[in-house]
């Protein structure tokens, strides 16, 4: 059988062939895959030009393979059956997660609650391969190769598609001694008064606190003597009486709620939303899909505004 390498037999042509040879002839074949006579005819003859062979012995009862015939018969039930199975897991993989999921999130968001949640969605749908990488400074998702970042805040890509997860605040407050030693302050230009711990993150502004009252945002410029790029490293400062500090409600409400720190200006608030944020339509990718809704899940039941 001398064939052309530049050419490859289509699969309906196979498939045509095979359903002939199991029904013992073109006008069956041709009931049976809903076309004509003449369209089988036709199909058969391409696959003996494709392949430059002739497959059948055709009489007016009965048809017979070749030996190339009986050759390409064994190798398009073979082909045919991969294909099948090749279909049928990209099939099962858009709906049933499997495979590397690469995720970021921030330092202090990514590991204190984000890597729960995610030893959590390990342990739902094992043939996930799930990697966290943590960063305290701007992604590019794409460039960089990840699947999906976790990200507090509402400054999202212009780019990229985007879930919120659960709504989210960041709240200023101080531990008691702090305010008995400054005193409280009463609007935000009070702060400037205050020692106040800066925190800088991603692209945002060094030393500039903007808060919203009645959704109208104020902004107020802050200093103090000490300042990080990492949050936890400001919370501990604050729980040390070291200043007045912006954090989200995440991390600061157990604290709260002992009184280890007293919130102040309590009409005052930035959004500190949690999202989701993907470069791939969810409808797109099982694993994708399936790691954003159950996020969404996850953190909508440890909601804590």
């Amino acid at each position: 059988m001398n064939t052309n390498r530049d050419q490859f037999p289509l699969p309906e042509d196979l498939k045509v062939f095979l359903t002939v040879i199991q029904k013992n002839g073109f006008a069956s074949a041709a009931q049976a895959l809903g076309f004509s006579p003449a369209y089988i005819s036709k199909r058969i003859s391409i696959l003996e030009s494709t392949l430059s062979t002739k497959l059948l012995h055709r009489t007016t009862r009965r048809i017979a393979l070749t030996d190339d015939g009986e050759r390409v018969r064994r190798w398009a039930e073979k082909l045919l059956g991969d294909l099948d199975d090749f279909l049928g897991e990209i099939s099962q993989a858009r709906h049933q997660p499997t495979g590397a999921l690469h995720i970021c999130s921030s330092f202090g968001f990514g590991r204190n609650h984000v890597a729960p949640a995610l030893c959590k969605l390990s342990q739902t749908y094992p043939r996930l391969d799930i990697r966290l990488d943590v960063f305290d400074r701007v992604v590019d998702i794409v460039g960089e190769g990840f699947d999906l970042e976790i990200r507090v805040g509402d400054d999202l890509p212009g780019q990229h598609l985007g879930r919120k997860l659960v709504s989210n605040r960041r709240v200023l407050c101080a531990t008691p001694d702090y305010l008995k030693r400054r005193g409280m302050p009463r609007s935000l230009d009070d702060l400037k008064e205050h020692d106040c711990l800066v925190l800088k993150e991603r692209d945002n502004a060094f030393g500039v606190w903007t808060l919203a009252k009645d959704d109208q945002e104020e902004s107020v410029r802050v200093s103090g003597p000490l300042s990080s790029n990492n949050g936890e490293i400001v919370l501990e400062w604050a729980l040390t009486g070291g200043g007045i500090l912006l954090r989200s409600m995440w991390d600061v409400k157990p604290m709260l709620e002992q009184g280890r720190l007293v919130q102040v200006l309590h009409e005052y608030s930035q959004s500190a939303n949690v999202w989701a944020v993907y470069p791939t339509r969810l409808s797109q990718s099982a694993k994708l899909r399936v790691c954003v809704e159950f996020l969404e899940e996850y953190f909508r039941d440890l909601s804590v505004d």
